[in-house]
């Protein structure tokens, strides 16, 4: 085999790799997304499951109070995106991929009470409009030359920023602060959406040949896009969701 052609089945069979892994990404987001949806629908059609999890306004239908669980499942998603984090390279896959089916599985849970308030077509709509500007966001990511490493500590940066000013707004509940968290929360999810897959894409480019490796690297970049989608949809929400 001469240099070049080793050179050319070299590059070839990582190319396939890096394949492989942004398949097993975009797959495993799409099935937590699924998951989180399909959860949240089964919530918001049947009230009895809504009152295990939630004190629901008999007149109205609607959450009129938060419970213990609920509290706890909060909690428990917090801790799940820490333990994965920290410890998915020593993780068996299945055990990875367990804990973020929980995690969508919670999510789908707890954002029910948010769903509720807006009318379903609008949240539907929402969904559709945040799709289109994620996969933009995302194709972008994964197709252009620029390196987008720099943006890495300013997203960081604004991502603090945005935290804090929702937990002020917890307190001033101003109508207009609220819109403007939602605006700066769009541009900075967009943003991470790009980021995070050109990140992605070049861990796969870096990644050990290695099914288990691949694999829990997959459920790690799936948690990471599924986090982006999932705020540039509550963001987006502010802006299309009508109330009921």
């Amino acid at each position: 085999m001469t240099p070049n052609n080793y050179v050319q089945q070299t590059r070839a069979a990582q190319g396939e790799l890096v394949n492989t892994f942004m398949r097993g990404v975009y797959g495993w987001m799409c099935a937590g997304l699924a998951l989180t949806a399909g959860i949240a629908f089964l919530l918001t059609q049947n009230q009895a499951l809504l009152s295990l999890f939630f004190t629901v306004d008999p007149a109205t239908g609607n959450v009129a109070g938060l419970s213990v669980p609920y509290i706890v499942m909060i909690v428990a998603e917090l801790g799940i995106v820490f333990y994965l984090s920290a410890r998915v390279a020593k993780m068996a896959p299945g055990t990875a991929t367990g804990l973020f089916l929980l995690y969508a599985g919670l999510n789908g849970i707890t954002i029910t009470p948010i769903l509720l308030v807006y009318t379903g077509a609008s949240v539907a709509q929402t969904f559709l409009i945040c799709a289109g500007m994620f996969g933009s966001m995302s194709v972008y990511g994964l197709v252009t030359k620029k390196d987008l490493t720099s943006w890495g500590s300013f997203l960081f940066m604004g991502l603090i920023g945005l935290v804090l000013a929702m937990v002020v707004n917890m307190f001033l509940q101003s109508s207009a602060m609220s819109f403007v968290i939602s605006g700066i929360g769009v541009i900075l999810f967009l943003g991470l959406t790009a980021y995070d897959t050109q990140s992605l894409k070049t861990m796969g480019e870096t990644m050990p040949n290695d099914a288990a490796a691949v694999r829990r690297g997959s459920i790690m970049g799936a948690l990471r896009l599924y986090l982006d989608f999932i705020n540039l949809f509550l963001m987006l929400l502010q802006f299309f969701g009508q109330r009921e």
